[in-house]
């Protein structure tokens, strides 16, 4: 079977990116190059962010329709993600309110790319 294991973000500056990543997740990456950052994480997903200033970067594809989904195991683990990510100065575009879905919140990386942290589904 073939199943999705690697998100790429393409981003300005893929350190300053990476950086912002490393943080976030409290996880260092496991390759950087000047154009490229890489992330593996515990459950085998990985995360690429890849400078739109590479030499080997070619889209015609442009805008922010998507989001990285990071899943908390409750209203509490999600406020409290939410006050962190605040207190560190992480772009808040959506505070925290209550959907359809639960409780959620959307934050911004220095590129505009959403992440959106939410309950589990039922």
């Amino acid at each position: 079977m073939t199943a999705p294991n690697l998100l790429i973000l393409y981003v300005e500056d893929a350190a300053a990116s990476g950086l912002f990543y490393e943080k976030l997740f409290a996880h260092a990456p496991v390759a950087q190059s000047p154009g490229f950052v890489a992330f593996r994480f515990e459950n085998g997903l990985g995360l690429g962010l890849w400078s739109t200033s590479s030499s080997e970067f070619v889209s015609s594809g442009t805008g922010h329709r998507s989001e990285i989904a990071i899943v908390a195991e409750d209203n509490a683990s999600i406020d409290r993600l939410h006050d962190e990510w605040r207190a560190a100065d992480v772009a808040i575009e959506q505070p925290p309110f209550n959907a359809v879905f639960g409780r959620t919140f959307v934050a911004l990386d220095p590129d505009g790319h959403r992440i959106r942290v939410c309950p589990p589904a039922n």
